[in-house]
């Protein structure tokens, strides 16, 4: 009769698989891979060289580090010599990142320092046995990175106000754009504020509410204030899908449910606050009309930023 090994000693042995993966490849030391780098600069250059150009907000996540924790990393490369930041072409804010040619030699030690480190730990190893290793590894790999809410049943969107839906729409934005942008308490008060104005009116005919589940969870929303702004003119407001959920297709059906009680409604036109650096946005934006009538600098989210108003009319 075979044995079944308790789901608590496999995670026990994965753990202890774990700590001993971190102090073998040398993430308990102050450098890495032969360097003068610690891990995260390491893995900085790996990810900049792959890419060939990086923008930073792609290497903070990447690297899945707060913002201001990348912006000195990339200081200290930027000194060392071995990373060129530059303005971004089309966000004078954001910066593109490539290795300089000491950058490149720099990441070439790396590689040959793994190849050698990998060498050597698969030396006298069978065929099967390497297999086995690489396949263990990749798997073990990618449900680590796994999203933190992973959908388990089919999305769901879902009209109108329900209970704790503001609550996690405010949770849902703080959450985002403290990572993304380094908004604080005062972005979050803004939320709060305009939230606390409008549901109140939800449910009056000319204003609409949205959002998405997944597993019985709130992942998105979307709404629609037919009131705020007079003149015929839909807000769309309040508009975001959880990271870990993104990629099912749940923005796209949130904002052509938005939509689609625009038109109904015989709206003049649908207009949109937001702020520059949002390119996954502004694609879905385009996409369904919306065209960018003007940008400023601005500052009423806690922070600084280009703020774009983008407008569809039908």
């Amino acid at each position: 009769m075979q044995r079944t090994i308790p789901p608590a000693v496999t995670v026990a042995a994965l753990r202890a698989a774990s700590r001993d993966l971190v102090r073998a490849l040398g993430f308990m030391e102050r450098t890495l891979a032969g360097t003068e780098l610690p891990p995260s600069g390491v893995h900085a250059l790996i990810e900049i060289g792959r890419a060939g150009t990086l923008r930073a907000v792609q290497l903070t996540e990447a690297l899945g580090l707060d913002k201001s924790t990348v912006s000195r990393l990339v200081g200290a490369l930027v000194r060392r010599g071995l990373v060129e930041a530059a303005p971004a072409t089309d966000d004078r804010r954001g910066r593109q990142l490539t290795l300089t040619a000491a950058g490149v030699v720099e990441l070439a030690a790396i590689d040959r320092f793994a190849d050698a480190r990998v060498t050597a730990a698969l030396d006298g190893l069978d065929e099967a046995a390497r297999a086995s290793i690489v396949q263990g590894v990749s798997l073990y790999a990618r449900a680590l990175g796994a999203p933190e809410r992973k959908p388990h049943a089919a999305p769901v969107l879902v009209g109108g106000l329900v209970p704790g839906l503001a609550g996690r729409i405010i949770e849902m934005h703080a959450a985002y754009y403290a990572k993304r942008a380094s908004f604080g308490a005062a972005f979050e008060a803004v939320v709060a504020e305009g939230l606390a104005g409008f549901l109140p009116r939800a449910g009056n005919g000319r204003n609409g509410l949205w959002h998405a589940r997944v597993g019985g969870c709130i992942v998105g929303s979307i709404a629609i204030d037919g009131e705020d702004l007079g003149g015929g003119v839909a807000h769309l407001r309040w508009f975001i899908v959880e990271p870990g959920c993104q990629g099912l297709g749940l923005g796209r059906g949130l904002l052509e449910r938005a939509l689609a009680f625009v038109d109904t409604n015989g709206f003049a036109e649908t207009r949109l606050w937001t702020f520059q650096g949002l390119d996954a946005a502004r694609s879905l934006y385009e996409a369904h009309g919306f065209t960018l009538q003007h940008a400023y600098e601005g500052d009423q989210w806690g922070a600084p930023v280009t703020e774009q108003v983008f407008v569809r009319r039908p």
